[in-house]
Parts: structure tokens; C-alpha cells; sequence
């Protein structure tokens, strides 16, 4: 899918026009992809990366124009299971035009951002630093999830919420890779300011972009840290729950088995001989009410001899 854009009294509008400002293709067809390399003279390898989550971010200086593969989060879906995965943002900035690929339909323009541009450079640069913006969203969202899955597994007996929690964690693994591998595309887009053609307005945008990238870096990294170094202790507090659970099951084991001992020894029969109870109506119910204290005092006894 293609769509076009312009930039009109600063802001960016969607055109049908043949020859836009801004080109946004989302996951091309074979025969979509062979249109755009042969006219805008794209390196095949370049355009094909962009769609490729696994492709590390790079900078590449054409002669016509400038390659650069980005690395964003992609949005989230609950088909995902506590996952957030990365994919790839290939921008193409030509004297005069912007072709932006994607693998997914998001709506890039949105935000406080991009309601006042004054020129496709601009554009190139809000894009990237709308990326590491997700990243930080991003972010906010893994340490709520991972704060209330943490306050389930302080009672939980089972793995499930112990395998969210490794899964949010290889998901920051991720995210702190391709922060990393973002950082030196930025470092080389300042160094090629005067190649690419920024502004010293766009240079110092430039410079609060790196800033925010190193800011997003160390959070992305000192939460990866914490959920590395917390795991053994989050499994220990479900073991220790299910250990807990385990012992208060053989309390009542034994509690159950102590009364089961009584009635197997003396029975109904001498019961009722030993009290001088005659009616059944009477000796049952004051039978079980004998039994169920005994188990009772024994259960007492258990839990009491434990905290000693």
C-alpha cells in the first residue's frame, strides 16, 4: 500500500496527486517493491531491510539521497502475550521528496509533532524522534504491567505470571539492542549534517534527539538490569508459596488422620458405651462433634510446633 503526502501552510496533508513530498509505503507487493527501486533509484537490499525486523539500524549516504534503516517499537497486540516486539523504519530523504517504508499501518503524523513542520528534513527528524518516543511509551507500559504482575506472583503457586515476567524481560533485551543500534545512526546523521543539508535549527533538533535516545537508553537498560537480577527472587516466592501450601495441606493430612485413627480404634459402638448414650440421635452428632475438636486441637498443635 502506498500513500502520498504534502506539506501545506506547515502541515502534512494526504494528496492523490502522482509526484507528493512524502511517500508512505506499508508492506509492498513484489511488483510495488520493483516500481519504487527502479524510480526513485533505490539499492534494493536497502528498501527490502526496511521491512525486516531483524536488520540492524544503518546509515547509508547515496549519491542522490540518504538510506536510513530505524529501529521502533512495534504496537502491541494481546495475540502477543506480554511480548513487545521491535521492527524496522527505512527513511529515504532525497532533495525533494521523503519515502518512508513500513511493515505495518501506523499513523506516523500524529502528536504535538508534526502540527508545525517547515520542510521534509524536518519531517525526517520528527520521525525519528517520534520512534524514540514509542520507545519511552513503550517502556512505561513494561514497568506498569511488570509492576502488577509481580504483586500476583507474591501469592501465586503457579508459573504463568513467573513466565510473563521472563517474557517481559527478553522483550527489554530487544528493546535495549536496537536503542543501541539506533544510537550510532544518530551519531552518524550529526557527523553528515552538512552532507544531508540540516539547518542549525535541525542540527540542534539533532542534538535534543541524542540526548532523548541516551535518556530512553539508560531506562530501557536500568529496567533490564532490575528484571535480570530480581528472577531468582521472584522464583524463590513462588517456590516458597507452593512450599507454604504444601505444609498446610499435611497439617490437615494429619489432622484428618488423627480423629480417622479414633474412630477406627473404638468405633460407634463403644462411643456410646463409654458416654452411657443409648439413642442414636444424640451419640452421632456428638461423636462427630468429638471427632472434628480433635482434629481441630491437632491441626492447632501443628501450626503452633511450625513457629517454634
Amino acid at each position: 500500500m502506498i500513500k502520498r503526502y504534502k506539506i501545506e501552510d506547515h502541515q502534512i496533508k494526504p494528496v492523490e496527486a502522482e509526484t507528493p513530498s512524502i511517500w508512505v509505503v506499508i508492506s509492498p507487493t513484489e511488483d510495488e517493491k520493483k516500481w519504487l527501486v527502479e524510480n526513485f533509484n533505490l539499492d534494493e537490499h536497502n528498501f527490502n531491510s526496511a521491512f525486516d525486523p531483524e536488520e540492524p539500524a544503518r546509515m547509508e549516504l547515496e549519491p542522490d539521497h540518504v538510506d536510513l534503516i530505524f529501529k521502533r517499537p512495534k504496537n502491541y497486540s494481546s495475540k502477543d502475550h506480554f511480548m513487545f516486539k521491535v521492527s524496522s523504519m527505512g527513511l529515504f530523504l532525497f532533495k525533494d521528496k521523503l519515502l518512508v517504508a513500513l511493515s505495518e499501518d501506523v499513523n506516523l503524523f500524529s502528536g504535538k509533532y508534526f502540527k508545525q513542520v517547515g520542510g521534509i528534513r524536518e519531517v525526517f527528524l520528527k520521525l525519528i524522534f517520534n520512534s524514540i518516543f514509542h520507545f519511552m511509551e513503550h517502556l512505561k507500559v513494561i514497568n506498569m504491567i511488570a509492576d502488577e504482575i509481580e504483586t500476583k506472583i507474591t501469592y501465586s503457586m503457579e508459573n504463568r505470571h513467573l513466565i510473563n515476567m521472563f517474557t517481559l524481560e527478553k522483550s527489554l533485551v530487544y528493546y535495549v539492542n536496537a536503542i543501541t543500534s539506533n544510537t550510532s545512526v544518530i551519531e552518524r546523521l550529526k557527523h553528515s549534517a552538512d552532507k544531508i543539508g540540516l539547518s542549525p535549527r535541525s542540527v540542534e533538533f539533532l542534538d535534543d534527539i541524542m540526548i532523548e535516545n541516551q535518556q530512553c537508553y539508560r531506562q530501557a537498560s536500568i529496567y533490564s538490569n532490575i528484571f535480570a537480577s530480581l528472577v531468582g527472587a521472584r522464583a524463590s516466592i513462588v517456590s516458597n508459596n507452593l512450599n507454604i501450601l504444601m505444609k498446610n495441606l499435611n497439617a490437615v493430612v494429619i489432622a484428618v488422620a488423627v480423629p480417622s485413627f479414633f474412630a477406627g480404634v473404638g468405633g460407634m459402638s463403644e462411643f456410646s458405651a463409654m458416654t452411657g448414650i443409648e439413642n442414636w440421635k444424640m451419640a452421632y452428632p456428638m461423636f462427630l462433634c468429638a471427632m472434628l475438636l480433635i482434629g481441630w486441637i491437632t491441626f492447632v498443635l501443628i501450626k503452633r510446633l511450625e513457629k517454634h
